[in-house]
C-alpha cells in the first residue's frame, strides 16, 4: 500500500468511468504544478530516454525526499505529477522500495500509455531511484 495522497489518487481513478476521463485528470494534474524555472532546465536535472523534455530535480531534507519537475508535454506533465504524488514527502530510505510498476498498475497506466511514453515513465522512476540510492 502507497501513501495516503496516492490511495487518494487510487480512489479518484477508481471513481472516473473511462481512461479518457482518467487522462484528462492526468493532464489536470500536470496543469495544476508550478513550472520549473528556465534555470533548472539543464542538462543535469534532464530525464535521457523520454520522448518528451523532462527535467527532475529531487531534494533529500531532513531525510525526505521530495522533487519538482517539468515538461514540454502536457500529459508528461501530468505524469510528473501522478510520480510525485507516488513519491514526495517520502523517507527517502522509502524511495527505493516503492514498486512503482505496481502502484502505476493500480492507476491502470501501463495499458493506456504508448511504448514511448511507457519508457520514458521508466526513465523518471529510474532517476527517482538513483537519486534515493546515492542519498
Amino acid at each position: 500500500m502507497a501513501n495516503p495522497d496516492f490511495e487518494d489518487l487510487v480512489d479518484t481513478f477508481e471513481f472516473l468511468d473511462d481512461w479518457e476521463d482518467r487522462y484528462r485528470h492526468v493532464i489536470d494534474m500536470g496543469k495544476a504544478m508550478d513550472p520549473l524555472e528556465d534555470a533548472l532546465r539543464v542538462p543535469a536535472t534532464k530525464v535521457d530516454g523520454c520522448a518528451s523534455q523532462v527535467w527532475l530535480v529531487p531534494t533529500i531534507s531532513d531525510g525526505t525526499f521530495r522533487f519538482r519537475g517539468d515538461s514540454d508535454a502536457m500529459i508528461v506533465r501530468g505524469l510528473i505529477a501522478v510520480l510525485k504524488t507516488l513519491y514526495s514527502d517520502q523517507p527517502v530510505s522509502e524511495i527505493t522500495r516503492i514498486d512503482a510498476v505496481a502502484e502505476l498498475g493500480r492507476l491502470g497506466l501501463n495499458d493506456h500509455l504508448s511504448a514511448q511514453r511507457s519508457n520514458g515513465l521508466r526513465a523518471m522512476v529510474a532517476r527517482i531511484r538513483e537519486t534515493a540510492a546515492a542519498a
